[in-house]
């Protein structure tokens, strides 16, 4: 299994605290992409002629704590996201894996993702800090299917802390190669109206949350 949960070090998971402080955009071509809901987006063309994606924003009403149960919660994600086909972990070689197969909107086939996750809880700069980290890995009890594109390319860092008040301050960094030919309007839509909106919709998730 390549890589597992054990790849993700302390100074990553730092990192993504840092940057939820005090944003790292200078440096590199990192152009704003959309602002709304509080939310803004940022994307940055990389040398695979892909994007890459930072969000940075506030979340209200959703306690940080509570945010980071509910992300972590893939049975509950379930109920949520309208976009999930399949959704669970399995333990593969003493690691969790978690497979997650998308819906695409017809006539393009779904994606799925195998990858591995790890949440930690830090004090940075007297602040508590949710750091969720996810790459994707390659694991032989999930063989690919036909019909649906492995996505063999994903990262992502979340950073959750609170913005004093009784909402959220977030950070999430972002990037997948989906493979096969994506119309060009697809991809913008999702960058500039999907995330947006799965954080919205993840704040009305907290308002109905029952941990079990």
């Amino acid at each position: 299994m390549d890589p597992g949960a054990g790849a993700f070090s302390e100074e990553q998971f730092r990192e993504a605290c840092a940057e939820l402080q005090r944003p790292a955009l200078s440096g590199a071509a990192w152009e704003l992409l959309v602002e709304t809901q509080g939310i803004s987006v940022y994307r940055l063309l990389d040398q695979t002629g892909l994007y890459a994606y930072k969000v940075f924003g506030v979340l209200e009403d959703c306690l940080p704590d509570l945010l980071a149960d509910v992300y972590m919660d893939l049975a509950y994600r379930k109920q949520w996201d309208q976009y999930v086909k399949e959704l669970y972990e399995k333990e593969c070689s003493g690691e969790t894996v978690v497979y997650w197969q998308v819906k695409y909107p017809f006539p393009m086939s779904n994606r799925d993702y195998v990858y591995v996750r790890q949440r930690q809880e830090l004090d940075f700069e007297g602040q508590k800090v949710h750091v969720i980290l996810a790459q994707s890995t390659s694991e032989p009890q999930f063989p690919e299917k036909s019909g649906v594109i492995r996505v063999k390319h994903y990262k992502q860092r979340l950073a959750i802390q609170s913005d004093g008040k009784r909402g959220s301050k977030v950070f999430m960094y972002y990037f997948d190669n989906p493979g096969g030919q994506i119309p060009s309007w697809v991809i913008n839509w999702a960058a500039k109206n999907g995330v947006p909106n799965f954080l919205k919709d993840m704040v009305k998730a907290c308002q109905n949350y029952k941990k079990t």
